[in-house]
């Protein structure tokens, strides 16, 4: 039994949809980030950075359970337990690699510093926007361009592709129009309509916040809750 400690962001997003393409059942435990349910000391235990998703697998790889933070990792570990969406070749394992990480460390970091200073931040700060919106209009070109002449990322439909789709998703809130890149944009359409995709997408949906940040919400997030000592 898999136990998936999760919100409706991208990087959960992520990982609903790797177990809904992989059809394997799991249980959702909501972690309402926007409440601070992420700081309690039993979701710590599981997910020291205190980010979600989390995953706790209670028939690990020696049969006892084993608790996985970080998305990409959890990825990497479904993949790896499943054989699937992970090639087995060592080329094709580093091609999607290269990918996958280059989600983890460019894609989800730099579009989520766009989301804050484009819609969160309580000041406009000009330089801070223009940087973050520059940038994601560089890292979509990265992408657009690598799919110039193939259908995925890296081979066939991988963990890089589920990876990076939910990020792209709020492209608008980016200040990005899918329109100005056309491979990228092909790429996109083709995940959006996959079945498991579909699903993935409305896990938690009914739990996404609406309207204006609470004080309580801007603290928890942004604020000095976030940065306590632990």
């Amino acid at each position: 039994m898999l136990d998936l400690y999760t919100w409706p962001t991208p990087n959960g997003h992520k990982v609903h949809i790797m177990l809904e393409e992989l059809g394997i059942e799991y249980t959702v435990i909501p972690v309402d980030i926007w409440a601070g349910e992420q700081f309690s000391a039993e979701f710590l235990r599981i997910s020291p950075n205190n980010k979600m998703p989390a995953l706790v697998d209670q028939d690990g790889p020696d049969g006892a359970p084993i608790s996985i933070f970080e998305s990409g990792a959890i990825l990497l570990y479904l993949a790896d337990k499943h054989r699937r969406f992970l090639p087995s070749d060592a080329r094709g394992r580093w091609e999607v690699m290269q990918w996958l990480m280059f989600q983890m460390s460019g894609v989800g970091p730099f579009l989520g510093q766009a989301h804050h200073f484009r819609g969160y931040a309580p000041e406009k700060i000009a330089y801070a926007i223009d940087r973050y919106t520059n940038e994601a209009g560089r890292i979509y070109r990265v992408l657009d361009r690598r799919l110039a002449d193939r259908e995925f990322l890296a081979g066939d439909y991988s963990i890089a592709d589920i990876a990076t789709f939910p990020w792209l998703r709020p492209h608008e809130r980016q200040g990005q129009a899918l329109g100005d890149f056309p491979n990228l944009e092909r790429w996109f359409r083709a995940i959006e309509r996959r079945p498991a995709v579909e699903r993935g997408v409305q896990v938690l949906a009914d739990r996404r916040r609406a309207g204006p940040l609470s004080t309580e919400a801007r603290d928890n997030m942004f604020g000095a809750r976030q940065y306590a000592k632990r």
